[in-house]
């Protein structure tokens, strides 16, 4: 990952000295990374003695993220004309306002700092910090956190490191280029952040009816482009069944990963009537994002998703035909 330059840290530094409040937000349906870039984002705002509010749209599905929901708000405070002129919005860890989903009130027009890590980001610009290489936008938020404050406290470093641990997979993610991931890790160990700890916290406390769904996903398995794809789905009878609470997809995309001669995983979920979900992997050289690109989507290269329209039984041959392109 990329280092931020002296320019990138002025630039926010800036921003922050420049409003007396803040609105922080973070993608719809946040995972860990998520969660803690809003967080961390807030304790800099602290530094600074201004107001900050954290605002997602939800739903805060994940188990392991489910104890800081009550720190956000999916509704804007109302604020008068001269309150919005003063007042800053920082996005992380994605980059268009229509990643953040439903949130009640109005964000366009607020002078606005976006930090994100997601290869098909598409805003650039002084208030922008965009970095592709970095393997969690916590990686980047702590820069700016001790390019600011120093140092993280304790609690802070735990909340850092639940970020990066999230988006690197507990660093199995991470290959030879990673040297600056470790060492930011390192730092934030240091500081008294526990990895053994934060491990639990990330894996630990999944719900019967998870390992049940995980099981009828892995037999639902069906695999395609000579065996190097699998596909899976879920429907709306499953999810009435089992809950929205507590996924465990990560457990799905390691296990169907693992088998001998797959190189990628589709997986579907049909929201309503009319939308599916999709979550994209693999595990290394087909560029996910670029597909998850064709439905509307994005992320990394081995890590993407979308909302699309449309039903499981007619998206999934969309997708299929896309990923025979490339494999």
């Amino acid at each position: 990952m990329h280092l931020l330059t002296a320019d990138q840290i002025e630039s926010f530094t800036r921003f922050m000295q420049n409003h007396d409040t803040f609105l922080i937000a973070g993608h719809k349906e946040p995972d860990g990374d998520c969660v803690s870039c809003c967080i961390s984002m807030s304790k800099i705002a602290a530094y600074y003695k201004k107001a900050a509010v954290l605002l997602n749209a939800g739903p805060f599905k994940r188990t392991e993220i489910s104890a800081y929901a009550p720190l956000f708000r999916n509704s804007v405070p109302f604020m008068s004309q001269p309150e919005r002129d003063v007042c800053g919005l920082i996005i992380v860890d994605c980059s268009e306002l229509s990643r953040l989903g439903e949130i009640d009130g109005d964000l366009a027009g607020l002078d606005t700092f976006i930090v994100d890590h997601h290869r098909t980001a598409q805003v650039s610009g002084t208030g922008t910090i965009i970095d592709a290489t970095a393997p969690a936008a916590a990686c980047i938020v702590q820069q700016l956190y001790e390019a600011t404050i120093g140092s993280p406290s304790a609690e802070d470093a735990h909340t850092l490191f639940f970020g990066l641990g999230t988006d690197t997979g507990f660093f199995r993610f991470l290959q030879q280029d990673s040297a600056e991931a470790f060492k930011a890790a390192a730092r934030l160990v240091e500081a008294g952040a526990n990895p053994r700890e934060i491990y639990n916290e990330i894996t630990a406390g999944k719900t019967w009816n998870t390992r049940k769904l995980l099981a009828l996903m892995l037999t639902r398995a069906e695999r395609h482009c000579s065996g190097k794809l699998v596909v899976t789905w879920e429907t709306i009878e499953d999810t009435r069944t089992y809950g929205q609470n507590g996924r465990d997809s990560d457990a799905l995309y390691s296990a169907l990963l693992a088998t001998s001669g797959v190189e990628a995983v589709l997986f579907l979920r049909q929201e309503t009537e009319h939308n599916c979900t999709a979550g994209f992997r693999s595990r290394d050289k087909c560029d996910v994002s670029a597909i998850a690109a064709k439905f509307g989507g994005g992320g990394h290269k081995n890590a993407s998703g979308a909302s699309i329209e449309g039903r499981i039984e007619t998206l999934l041959p969309a997708i299929i035909k896309e990923f025979a392109k490339v494999l």
